[in-house]
C-alpha cells in the first residue's frame, strides 16, 4: 500500500540573470518585514515582560507598509518564523544562561537576502515545461507583470511531474545565487524490513563516511569533494567581476553546489544499497550534538561549519525509509575515544586522527572503524560472533567516489 511522504527537491534556476533582480527585491523585503517585527516584539517585551505570540504580531504587521511587499502568505510566513525564532530561543534558556534572543537580519547597514516561502495562492507550477510563478507582493507589482517566471532544472532522477502536491516553494539564496526549493508530497511503496542485521555510521570531515557493517568495515573517502572545492573556487576568485561576481564566477559556484549535491545523494545511495545487500534493517548514524556551538579556531571552525552531517542524515532517513532500512540518530558522545573492543575510554587511545591503540586491550585499528562500531554496539551491545579483531578494524575497505560513472566502487574498480 502506497503512503505519502514529504519530499524537498533543488531546482537551480536557469534563467537566472532576467530574475535576479526581482528574487533580492523579495529577499531583501523578507528581511525588512523581519526586522520591523522583532523590533515590535522587542518593544512589547520591554514594556510588558512577554513577547506576543504569532497572531497579535501578523495582526500589528498587516497594517505595515512592508507587509505588502510580499505576498501576503510569505509575509505571514516570516511572522511564523520569527515566532519558531523566539519559542527555541525561550527552550534555550532553560538549557544555557547565554542563550541570545533572535537578532536583526543585517550586514551592516545592509538587509541580507532571506528565503522566501511561497505557499499555495503565491506561486503557480509548470512542472511539463520546468517552470513556476512566484507572485509579487502588492507594492511591487506592475500593469504588465504581478510574478516572476522562474526556468528551473532539478536532477536528472527528479521529476516533479510525479509529484502528488507541490505544497509550497522557496526561493533560497545560496550566498553566490538563488535556488529553489519545492517542498512537495510523493507517494512511495514502502518496502518490507530490509533484514535485522545492524550497521553503525561515523560521519566525519576527510572520511565523509565510515560503516561498520556485521562483517565488514567501509570507508567513503572525501576526496573528490577537496577536488572540487579546489577548482571551483579557484575559477570563482580568478573570474570575480569589478562590480559583483562575474558570469563565469556564478558558474563555478552553480557548478561545485551541483556536484556536491550529486555526491551526497550516490553516497547515501550507496550505503543505503549496501545495507540492503548485506540484509542489513537498522542503520546507527553519529550524530553530535551542539557541535555547532563548538569552538574550533579559525581553520577548524571553517571546516565544521561546512560540515554536512545533518544532510546526509535526512538523505539516508528518506532512503532507507523507501527501502525498508531503518535509520536512527544515536548521540556520537565518547564513540571516539572508547575502545569498541573492551570498553576503555582514555582520550590517550586516539593517538592521531587515523590511528586508534588501546591502552588496556591492546587493539589497533582505524580510528573511525573504532567510532563506526561504537555506534553499531549502541543498537546491538553484544556482536554475535562477528570478526571485530586487529585485521579487521585495520584494514577497512575503501569505496571511492569514480567521476566516469558518477558512482561508489572498491578502490580496486576505480581507474586512479
Amino acid at each position: 500500500m502506497a503512503i505519502q511522504v514529504t519530499r524537498t527537491y533543488v531546482g537551480s534556476i536557469q534563467n537566472h540573470r532576467q530574475v535576479c533582480d526581482g528574487l533580492d527585491s523579495l529577499g531583501d523585503s523578507a528581511s525588512k518585514i523581519w526586522n520591523v517585527a522583532r523590533w515590535t516584539a522587542g518593544r512589547i517585551w520591554d514594556e510588558t515582560g512577554k513577547i506576543p505570540g504569532e497572531g497579535p504580531l501578523k495582526a500589528y504587521m498587516k497594517n505595515q507598509v512592508c507587509w505588502k511587499d510580499l505576498n501576503a502568505q510569505s509575509s505571514q510566513k516570516v511572522i511564523e518564523e520569527l515566532s519558531d525564532a523566539f519559542q527555541s530561543w525561550f527552550d534555550l534558556r532553560h538549557k544555557y544562561d547565554k542563550a541570545n534572543p533572535p537578532g536583526y537580519r543585517k550586514h551592516g547597514d545592509t538587509r541580507p537576502r532571506s528565503t522566501v516561502t511561497f505557499k499555495a495562492d503565491g506561486f503557480k507550477h509548470d512542472p511539463k515545461n520546468n517552470r513556476v510563478r512566484l507572485s509579487k507582493g502588492s507594492n511591487f507589482k506592475e500593469h504588465f507583470s504581478d510574478f516572476i517566471l522562474c526556468e528551473y532544472q532539478t536532477r536528472p532522477d527528479v521529476s516533479l511531474s510525479d509529484a502528488t502536491t507541490v505544497q509550497n516553494v522557496r526561493a533560497v539564496w545560496t550566498g553566490g545565487e538563488w535556488e529553489l526549493h519545492f517542498v512537495c508530497k510523493v507517494e512511495i511503496e514502502p518496502n518490507d524490513a530490509a533484514g535485522d542485521g545492524v550497521a553503525g555510521i561515523d560521519l566525519g570531515i576527510t572520511n565523509i563516511a565510515t560503516v561498520a557493517f556485521p562483517d565488514e568495515y567501509v570507508l567513503y573517502p572525501g576526496n573528490s569533494l577537496k577536488q572540487d572545492k579546489h577548482y571551483f573556487k579557484r575559477a570563482e576568485y580568478d573570474t570575480e567581476g569589478e562590480n559583483g561576481p562575474s558570469e563565469r564566477s556564478m558558474w563555478a559556484r552553480r557548478k561545485r553546489s551541483e556536484r556536491e549535491t550529486h555526491f551526497y545523494h550516490v553516497l547515501t545511495d550507496a550505503i543505503i544499497t549496501e545495507c540492503v545487500e548485506r540484509n542489513v534493517g537498522t542503520l546507527a548514524v553519529s550524530w553530535p550534538e551542539n557541535v555547532r556551538e563548538s569552538d574550533w579556531g579559525n581553520t577548524g571552525n571553517k571546516k565544521l561549519h561546512t560540515w554536512a552531517f545533518d544532510r546526509i542524515t535526512q538523505y539516508l532517513s528518506y532512503k532507507g525509509e523507501e527501502r525498508g532500512v531503518e535509520v536512527r540518530k544515536e548521540n556520537e558522545w565518547n564513540t571516539s575515544k572508547t575502545c569498541s573492543q573492551c570498553g576503555d575510554n582514555t582520550k590517550s587511545n586516539r593517538k592521531h586522527r587515523g590511528l586508534y591503540v588501546c591502552s588496556s586491550c591492546e587493539l589497533v585499528g582505524n580510528a573511525d572503524c573504532n567510532g563506526a562500531e561504537n555506534m553499531r554496539q549502541k543498537i546491538t551491545p553484544s556482536p554475535h560472533g562477528e570478526d571485530r579483531s586487529n585485521g579487521c578494524v585495520a584494514q577497512p575497505s575503501t569505496y571511492l567516489f569514480d567521476r566516469e560513472s558518477g558512482t561508489f566502487k572498491s578502490r580496486e574498480q576505480v581507474v586512479l
